[in-house]
């Protein structure tokens, strides 16, 4: 198996180079090399979206990529962030403070057996990431939030309860303007 270096700026951090098979998948990278399992592999088949990572594109627009289906060396010399750089951490890198939408998950336990909530989160950061560039009318709230989460599967149904926090945090944020 051909091997090659891989360096990327993840959660804020320069990694690597690690030398990496050309066939590994950026959610084996994740969790075998960085030991960040935060992103979850549910299908193994790009459907679910637990495994989803953002990437964050050089004209400071956001993406998800689903890492299961991904190749690590997509990555190679990309910004990317997963669940785990969200919160903020104190001096031993505990998380001492939650961000907005991860707060608003949890105020409304938005997760019931929480594997597929990573991929949530990151869905909703996308889209806030969106509105802060250009916010959406209240007539398109409900759509926008139907076009970042849905594609993603949770196998409890808790999707009322992500779609409830996802709108908290918009709301709460001011992203919604009227008319």
């Amino acid at each position: 198996m051909a091997k090659r270096a891989l360096s990327m700026t993840l959660n804020g951090q320069a990694v690597g180079p690690f030398t990496v098979d050309d066939d590994l998948m950026m959610i084996d990278f994740l969790h075998e090399h960085l030991n960040l399992t935060g992103s979850r592999l549910g299908c193994g088949q790009g459907v679910c979206h637990a495994c989803v990572a953002i990437l964050d594109k050089p004209d400071g627009t956001s993406e998800e990529i689903r890492t299961c289906i991904t190749g690590a060396h997509f990555f190679d010399g990309k910004k990317v962030r997963t669940i785990e750089g969200h919160a903020q951490r104190n001096d031993k890198g505990e998380v001492s403070e939650l961000n907005p939408i991860q707060q608003k998950f949890v105020d409304h336990f938005a997760f019931q057996c929480s594997y597929c909530t990573p991929g949530y989160v990151n869905a909703a950061t996308v889209l806030v990431e969106k509105l802060q560039r250009q916010p959406v009318k209240r007539s398109e709230l409900e759509g926008e939030i139907e076009n970042a989460l849905g594609k993603h599967i949770c196998r409890c149904t808790g999707y009322v309860r992500y779609y409830k926090a996802a709108r908290d945090v918009v709301e709460g944020l001011g992203l919604v303007r009227e008319g």
